[in-house]
C-alpha cells in the first residue's frame, strides 16, 4: 500500500461540513427550497451529511437527488438521477461532490442540470486540488491543497471521516 498522508480528521471535516452548511444558509435563507444534488458515490454521501447539517441550522427545506455519472468516460455513458431533471426547473440547485481536480466530472454534471432553468446553481466541493483542465470552479470549498498531479486524494466519509494524499 502506498504511504498515506492523513489531511483532515474526523472532527476536521465534520467543522469543514458545518461550515460549509452555513455558507449554504448564509446564501439561501430567504429561498423556498434547496436542492441537493449529490454526485455518486462521495458527492452523495457529503450532501446527506450537509441536508444533515442544513435541517438543524436553518427552516429552509432541503430536499436531495443522486447523480450517476461515469467519471472517467462522462461522455459515453448517460446521467441518472434519482429525480426527474424536470423537477429541478426553477429551483436552488447545489451540486456537491468530493473532490475537484480537472472539473471534467463537475463540469459535465453541471452542463446535464442546465439542461432545465435553474434559478440557480451553486458548486460544493469537500477539497480543491486546483488543477483545472476545464474552466470551472466550485463557488464552496472546504478546503483548497496543492498537490502534483500524480498524487491522489483519497475521501473517506462514514463513521471515520478522513482525507488522505497518496
Amino acid at each position: 500500500m502506498p504511504n498515506r498522508t492523513l489531511i483532515l480528521k474526523h472532527d476536521e471535516v465534520q467543522r469543514k461540513v458545518v461550515r460549509i452548511a452555513h455558507q449554504l444558509h448564509e446564501a439561501n435563507f430567504e429561498e423556498d427550497g434547496i436542492v441537493l444534488v449529490g454526485i455518486a458515490p462521495r458527492g452523495i454521501t457529503l450532501a446527506k451529511r450537509l441536508r444533515t447539517t442544513l435541517e438543524q441550522i436553518s427552516e429552509v427545506p432541503v430536499d436531495l437527488v443522486e447523480m450517476k455519472l461515469d467519471k472517467d468516460k462522462p461522455l459515453e455513458k448517460p446521467i441518472s438521477m434519482t429525480a426527474d431533471l424536470e423537477t429541478l426547473r426553477d429551483k436552488v440547485v447545489v451540486l456537491v461532490d468530493d473532490v475537484l481536480m480537472s472539473g471534467r466530472t463537475m463540469m459535465h454534471a453541471a452542463g446535464y442540470l442546465i439542461q432545465v432553468p435553474l434559478k440557480k446553481l451553486t458548486t460544493v466541493v469537500l477539497v480543491d486540488r486546483r488543477h483545472r483542465t476545464y474552466p470551472i470552479r466550485a463557488d464552496i470549498v472546504g478546503m483548497t491543497l496543492s498537490t502534483t498531479i500524480q498524487e491522489h486524494i483519497s475521501v473517506e466519509l462514514g463513521k471515520k471521516d478522513s482525507v488522505h494524499l497518496v
